[in-house]
């Protein structure tokens, strides 16, 4: 299987934040709608030069990107997206994560509303960045779950496309953006980069909804790993879960390996990189991802 990782270019950023927005700007997705949003069609040119400027002086990096990494990958996610689309097209964010309420009932939120100053309109923006290992079913489709197996690819997709997105349709939210003088039409847009990952000893076929240009990795159960060599192996943790991973320290050797036995202890799947050592940089950049899970997945924890 041919594993599909991000433009090896992205590990010259030896900031995360950079390298983690700069994924963020040319990731493929997992999901192909009319509505998807692709950041590379409304990008300035020179966006990778100022990434670099970013990367090189710090100091002119703007704030939301200075800030310490949130470890809730959902959040940290949201502050790259914005910084991605108000300091690189120079879009207004004219409301972000705004709670709609009826009748003081909680009825959902909208992730971004912006206005794309390129094509002149206001857009409401869903986003979510995704992680999912596909699994054999029978004869039908695989189905692709989550590391903690609550939630799938096909489900997330429909709520994304069918609910998520829609949500400006509703009477509720129509007088939230009116409070906030919003009452142009508003186009739906969904972005949903992330990775697939497939299983080691099975071959699967790509989700029908998801472009064929996304993103891979690999997955297998920890009790497979026995005789494996993952003297080259790193986990990663959130954010770093985001875009490819590199340092400039030789992998431990050992701790990969007691990772992999706490997760028959634990019952928490893990994310690893394996790496390998670039010449040129003297650098040890990803070569691929995997996720490592406990024998009882993808049964849900109690």
């Amino acid at each position: 299987m041919t594993v599909r990782t991000p433009n090896n270019s992205l590990l010259d950023f030896q900031h995360p934040a950079v390298r983690h927005l700069g994924w963020l700007c040319s990731a493929p997705q997992l999901l192909h709608s009319p509505a998807t949003f692709q950041p590379g069609d409304y990008l300035p040119p020179d966006y990778l030069e100022t990434l670099k400027k970013w990367d090189q002086y710090p100091e002119t990096a703007p704030a939301l990107l200075r800030e310490v990494p949130q470890r809730r990958l959902g959040f940290y996610f949201e502050r790259l997206y914005e910084v991605m689309l108000s300091e690189l097209p120079g879009w207004e964010i004219l409301l972000k994560t705004a709670q709609i309420q009826s009748n003081g009932q909680h009825r959902g939120e909208l992730d971004f509303i912006v206005h794309n100053t390129t094509a002149e309109r206001i857009e409401h923006h869903e986003i979510a960045i995704k992680y999912y290992m596909g699994v054999p079913n029978g004869g039908s489709e695989a189905l692709w779950y989550g590391p903690n197996a609550r939630e799938r690819l096909d489900i997330k997709s429909d709520r994304l496309v069918n609910h998520q997105s829609t949500r400006t349709q509703q009477p509720e939210t129509l007088v939230l953006l009116s409070s906030h003088g919003i009452n142009a039409p508003i186009t739906a847009r969904i972005f949903m980069p992330g990775y697939l990952f497939y299983p080691l000893a099975i071959a699967l076929e790509a989700p029908s909804t998801t472009p064929q240009n996304h993103l891979r990795g690999c997955w297998t159960y920890a009790d497979t790993l026995e005789e494996t060599d993952t003297s080259t192996w790193v986990q990663l943790n959130k954010p770093h879960w985001v875009g490819p991973w590199c340092q400039s320290a030789t992998p431990p050797g050992t701790e990969a390996r007691q990772a992999i036995t706490d997760i028959q202890a634990d019952r928490i799947p893990r994310l690893f990189s394996e790496l390998s050592r670039d010449s040129a940089s003297d650098h040890w950049l990803e070569r691929r991802r995997i996720f490592v899970v406990p024998s009882s997945w993808p049964t849900q924890p109690k």
